[in-house]
């Protein structure tokens, strides 16, 4: 194997997909999908990494050994790396709760809301990997309020990473105070 020829060679995929990578770098905060992209050119950068310097040992050593323990450092590195990105992409393929949002805090959100005497049933889950939904029983004082509240509960949820609320009101008298119903 010519150990130079081949480092040549990783060297230029390093500084593509290391380009590509610093390009994928700011989006993949706010992004499963540019995460995972990101990620996947970050690795490819790595392996690159991982080739020249083989390559060079080998080279000037002839330690072909060197390969296969560069590969499975790349590896368990990869590994460490994208276990948040799995985790998030099953929490998103589950419906779960998306991370960063706190769910008693939304409750506390909604029941500070004037004329909000309580809330029930309230589930959150993302729609997309950039978009999180809520859904919400929300009991007011007095329905002639309800189009204040539904806009100012929506701008506070807007304000917290929850870009698409539905919000079902109730009165106090028509709430059903048993927790099967």
């Amino acid at each position: 194997m010519n150990g130079i020829a081949v480092s040549w060679t990783a060297g230029v995929g390093i500084l593509i997909n290391g380009a590509t990578a610093l390009l994928l770098m700011r989006g993949q905060k706010n992004d499963l999908n540019v995460r995972g992209a990101f990620l996947h050119m970050a690795a490819d950068t790595l392996v690159s990494v991982g080739v020249v310097i083989s390559g060079i040992v080998i080279h000037y050593t002839g330690w072909t050994i060197i390969d296969p323990i560069v590969s499975l450092a790349i590896a368990a590195v990869i590994l460490i790396s994208t276990w948040e990105l799995l985790s998030d992409s099953l929490r998103l393929a589950v419906d779960g709760i998306p991370e960063g949002i706190d769910l008693q805090e939304i409750e506390q959100l909604l029941a500070k809301e004037e004329h909000v005497e309580g809330t029930h049933h309230i589930h959150v889950w993302a729609i997309s990997t950039t978009e999180t939904a809520l859904t919400a029983h929300v009991v007011v004082d007095d329905l002639t309020h309800w189009p204040e509240v539904t806009e100012n509960l929506k701008h506070t949820l807007s304000e917290h990473g929850i870009s698409h609320a539905t919000l079902e009101p109730e009165t106090p008298d028509s709430h059903c105070h048993d927790p099967e119903c």
